[in-house]
């Protein structure tokens, strides 16, 4: 789009002269040029392609010295609230929508293998070894939940001795990395069956907020959006020549998942049935779950191949 003067007309109504836009994009040829001496070809097909981008981006929007520097400040400031048990790049990440694309884009679609989403930041590597029929809870809040499946190949075939890691929030919303006592709990990892089956007791997962006390909180505020997130419970699953797996299974029902999930992480066919019993209903393995009512739910888990998909 050109003006009758010839001058090209920016996003915001403003017409830079073909002078400004020569001077605009030789500078973009020359960043690009300066990654030419990248021994790694990979390294710089990245860099000069988010070298366009980037600079694309700032002429799209005109941005201004002073947003730029309130952009510099903003990323310091997640640098700084960022260690061992907080990833503020990664919620950053998440709540843009920047995780669940990579994860789309690298997971790509192959038959009727299990969708994947979002990693999350409060993975933790280590974490016990529960078995099959093991409460992962520990001494966390919450209601009981049982869960049960099988893991498959997109061949329908059984996968003994996968990995499953589960982790997940208490009810009041936090992981136990997130305490300062140094606890354990909502987390472990068990392996399947020679039948692919798996079962384990965990909590009923409820929604609750990401950290939003920092730059990624009072990014949200400002555009006027929730930090919730739907309610789930997180799966990481690996075996032998198969892709590894990371997905939720999230609670039909819950409410949050009409309103949104603040990192995108949903998809319909991770949403299950989390069935309500009675405390008076008998647990699947005998369970003395002392009066407390219980859910269970079913969750069959399909690998694909590594190669081919």
């Amino acid at each position: 789009m050109t003006t009758t003067d010839g001058a090209a007309a920016a996003s915001d109504g403003h017409a830079e002269s073909e002078a400004q836009r020569r001077i605009e994009e030789r500078l973009i040829e020359e960043v690009v040029a300066s990654f030419a001496g990248a021994g790694d070809a990979r390294l710089r097909e990245v860099l000069e392609s988010l070298t366009r981008h980037l600079h694309g981006f700032i002429r799209d929007v005109r941005l201004t010295e002073d947003e730029w520097k309130r952009a510099i400040d903003f990323l310091t400031d997640t640098g700084h609230i960022t260690d061992d048990k907080r990833q503020e790049f990664i919620l950053l990440s998440d709540v843009l929508g920047a995780s669940m694309q990579t994860i789309a884009v690298n997971n790509e679609a192959y038959r009727d293998a299990t969708e994947a989403t979002v990693f999350g930041p409060f993975f933790v590597e280590g974490a016990p070894l529960v078995g099959n029929g093991g409460d992962l809870a520990g001494d966390a809040p919450g209601q009981p939940c049982w869960v049960e499946g099988t893991v498959r190949d997109t061949d329908g075939a059984p996968v003994p001795g996968a990995r499953i890691e589960v982790w997940e929030a208490d009810e009041d919303g936090f992981y136990d990395v997130q305490y300062d006592d140094e606890r354990v709990s909502g987390r472990g990892h068990l392996f399947t069956e020679p039948d692919g089956s798996f079962r384990f007791w965990c909590l009923t997962p409820t929604p609750y907020p990401i950290p939003h006390d920092g730059p990624v909180g009072r990014l949200l505020e400002a555009a006027g959006r929730s930090p919730v997130r739907a309610a789930h419970l997180h799966f990481m699953v690996t075996a032998a020549n198969l892709r590894t797996l990371v997905t939720h299974i999230f609670v039909d029902g819950d409410p949050q998942l009409d309103i949104g999930d603040s990192v995108f992480g949903v998809k319909d066919s991770l949403v299950k049935h989390f069935d309500e019993q009675a405390a008076d209903i008998p647990t699947p393995d005998g369970r003395d779950l002392g009066g407390r009512t219980w859910t269970k739910a079913h969750f069959d888990i399909v690998l694909a191949p590594t190669t081919g998909a």
